[in-house]
């Protein structure tokens, strides 16, 4: 009685954590790429050069890992085909075992992306969270002749329309934008206001003396102390955003494009840009939209001045143009180009270039 709950309990943690971790990641199948690119960065530095060639796979790769891991939790909490479940779930966690790991000691990649933007883990958090599945796993496995064989039809429908629904999601969000934006810079934060901390920020100061370690709020007056660390008491206050920054040749611009009404046509690589005639058209429309107004349209891309006049000289635009760092870029929209309206560093609204707003749609963001 008592291993059959435990088996129960392990297949309903196990199936829900790998579906909502999945269907998070199937929301941003393009943040889960960019992370697999930042890995491969990495391996490419430390282990062989090869990976660097999986950086051009990152995507497809990406929308694998996401939709296995949504149809492979279905599978382990409707029973259908379960044991071929468990061993391929536990691939799976010992691959993302290994990547948290490797963050976790080397520190390397900061944040692996478990949950996408929606949960923020640091490195040894996720490695000991995927102990714990990988334990579970082992368990169900260790345990596997003792499992309820599923092989009524509706586990295999659900499994096979999970894996279907969740792979038409993430080509949706791929070719749009993500169904819900968990980042910093999502649709009505002001950006002013995430660059400054949420409370006043308070520090504790390790100190030793005689050998041991002392632990003030306080730095001590007294010169006997040794200065060793001083560590942040409440980080939850930091800034949200702490990396925006955009500037040219001339300077930086950052307090300027937080004032007034903007609307930012972002890259984060100007080479990158595969525009058809009617997307082309359909930008250049909107720019023309807010020509002789107090809406001033920018580009700014993580290219160079000489890239980004080439594109504009290309396209027959007339904009002024900035640079700001790539994985801002990215972090800020999900789409190359893509389009933010922002009035007094408020953003206003986002669009991918698919779905870039008709001039009517365009001015009523900044309708008084």
């Amino acid at each position: 009685m008592i291993v059959k709950l435990l088996l129960a309990s392990a297949r309903f943690l196990v199936g829900g954590l790998f579906v909502f971790s999945g269907l998070i990641k199937v929301n941003d199948p393009v943040g889960t790429s960019i992370k697999m690119q930042e890995y491969f960065d990495v391996f490419a530095t430390d282990i062989s050069p090869l990976f660097a060639h999986l950086k051009a796979l990152s995507l497809p790769i990406a929308v694998l890992l996401v939709v296995l891991e949504v149809a492979l939790g279905v599978m382990v909490l409707t029973g259908w085909k379960i044991k071929t479940g468990i061993y391929l779930l536990l691939g799976m966690i010992l691959f993302f075992t290994f990547l948290t790991f490797y963050s976790a000691y080397f520190n390397k990649v900061t944040d692996c992306g478990c949950f996408g933007d929606a949960i923020k883990l640091t490195p040894w958090e996720s490695f000991y969270k995927d102990l714990v599945l990988l334990a579970l796993i082992l368990l169900l496995l260790a345990f596997r002749k003792r499992l309820p064989e599923g092989r009524f039809l509706l586990g295999k429908w659900m499994t096979i329309g999970s894996l279907l629904v969740s792979l038409l999601l993430a080509v949706l969000a791929i070719r749009n934008l993500p169904f819900i934006d968990f980042r910093a810079f999502k649709e009505g934060v002001s950006i002013p206001e995430a660059m400054q901390p949420s409370a006043n920020l308070e520090y504790r100061y390790l100190m030793r003396k005689d050998g041991e370690t002392v632990i003030f709020d306080q730095y001590p007056d007294d010169e006997r102390y040794e200065f060793v660390e001083m560590q942040l008491k409440n980080p939850e206050a930091l800034p949200k955003i702490s990396d925006f920054a955009i500037w040219n040749d001339a300077g930086d611009h950052t307090e300027e494009m937080l004032t007034g009404k903007k609307v930012l046509l972002l890259s984060h690589q100007i080479s990158k840009i595969d525009l058809s005639i009617g997307q082309m058209e359909q930008i250049s429309a909107l720019i023309n939209t807010f020509q002789g107004t107090d809406v001033q349209v920018v580009l700014v891309a993580a290219s160079s001045e000489d890239e980004m006049e080439t594109f504009l000289s290309d396209h027959g635009l007339k904009l002024g143009y900035y640079m700001a760092d790539a994985t801002v870029v990215k972090t800020i929209i999900r789409s190359n180009p893509g389009i933010v309206f922002l009035e007094e560093g408020r953003v206003l609204g986002k669009f991918h270039f698919r779905n870039t707003p008709d001039p009517e749609t365009a001015k009523a963001y900044f309708a008084p």
